[in-house]
């Protein structure tokens, strides 16, 4: 047969039938064997396909029983043992809530309001010795007339105040307890914007007692005016809320960076959330150990750390009242403050701070904060078209 006429057909519904040697005819393949063919083929694949399913999961059966794998941790569940009894890897925070939360306690105290009544006031306080010594904010006990301290396993003791800073509002108070749970305090230098922060305390009092909030560091050496007062400080977008005030901010390795003890006030700034601030522990140790040493319930004060000193003034600032006259109008002085014992009087015109001009409220609070506690700073005033220098001890 020709070999053109066979290469025309080789590709058809034909197949070659061989009649003789050297002949070759063709016949055309019937449909149904053609069907035939198809499900042998279909029918061998699902057999593969069970065959190998079986055997995977028999195989599986035999070797992982017992046990069921998460994605993403390593869950282990025993089904002989029930569901109750699953093993799930505590994260980063559950864990230092565990090692820093029992040694966080919750504060009250009732004090005498301004028309006489009593009132109480919360606060959060860290043990940081064993023998029942604890560090809080001054403001927690401020004006207390008793202090009681509810520990993380509910017990409750009466504490007595060793010793208190008023420059860095913190107070060491003790309870009459041994062996207890303490935090490591840990190095507040180290600590970078970007860094995790956990905040535990009792925001609101008992009912919120053991609260954890975590965040993160926003910033560090933040000078923030409290109470006619500037500190430098900590701040966190861990929620920080009344009661939280004494209570631990921590890093990701459960030490105590911080002691909570501001936040924004809504009532000035707004709306705002996520602004919190915590006292170095850096600069709180020093504090502590000088209370320790001292142990004297009086206030301890080492000077200016994070607290610029008051001077006891109310001012504005003034207008020029020609070139040469620029400063800061007082307004008032505060009976027994630094300026009132100085001899600076209301309409005084505050020019110069150690020399330095001083036009605006900022320039004149910048020129304090350079200076501790207890430190002298010398002023120069305008008053009845003189210009007078007074000296000045700071408080």
């Amino acid at each position: 047969m020709n070999e053109d006429i066979y290469e025309d057909v080789k590709d058809a519904d034909w197949e070659p039938v061989k009649r003789e040697v050297g002949e070759i005819t063709f016949k055309k393949v019937s449909q149904g064997k053609r069907v035939k063919s198809f499900f042998k083929t279909v029918s061998f694949i699902l057999i593969a396909v069970v065959s190998g399913g079986a055997s995977g999961a028999y195989i599986v059966d035999k070797k992982y029983a017992n046990k069921i794998y998460s994605l993403n941790t390593p869950l282990i569940i025993n089904r002989n043992e029930g569901f109750e009894k699953v093993e799930v890897p505590k994260n980063i925070v559950t864990k230092i809530s565990d090692t820093v939360g029992p040694a966080v306690v919750s504060i009250s105290n009732k004090v005498e309001g301004l028309l006489g009544e009593k009132r109480e006031q919360n606060g959060s306080g860290i043990i940081f010795n064993s023998k029942g010594y604890i560090v809080t904010n001054n403001h927690v006990i401020e004006g207390s007339e008793k202090i009681t301290v509810k520990l993380s396993n509910g017990k409750i003791f009466e504490a007595k105040c060793v010793g208190f800073d008023t420059t860095l509002d913190l107070a060491v108070i003790k309870i009459d307890a041994d062996n207890l749970p303490t935090a490591k305090f840990g190095d507040s230098s180290k600590v970078k914007v970007g860094d995790m922060a956990v905040a535990i305390g009792n925001p609101l009092g008992e009912g919120f007692a053991g609260t954890v909030t975590a965040g993160i560091i926003c910033g560090f050496n933040r000078k923030i005016k409290y109470d006619d007062a500037y500190y430098r400080l900590l701040q966190t977008d861990a929620a920080i809320n009344p009661g939280n005030s004494g209570g631990a901010l921590c890093n990701d390795l459960g030490e105590v960076i911080g002691i909570n003890g501001l936040k924004i006030d809504s009532a000035t700034y707004g709306d705002i959330e996520g602004v919190g601030f915590a006292l170095s522990i850096n600069e709180a140790n020093e504090v502590i150990k000088h209370i320790m040493k001292t142990s004297k319930t009086q206030d301890n004060s080492l000077g200016q750390k994070g607290k610029i000193p008051r001077i006891g003034i109310v001012a504005e600032e003034a207008c020029a009242l020609n070139e040469d006259v620029r400063g800061i109008y007082v307004w008032e002085v505060t009976i027994g403050g630094a300026a009132a014992t100085a001899g600076i009087k209301p309409t005084d015109i505050i020019m110069e701070v150690d020399n330095v001009k001083v036009t605006k409220i900022k320039e004149l609070d910048e020129a304090i904060s350079l200076h501790p506690a207890k430190d002298v700073v010398t002023c120069t005033v305008f008053r009845n078209g003189k210009k007078m220098s007074f000296t000045i001890n700071l408080l």
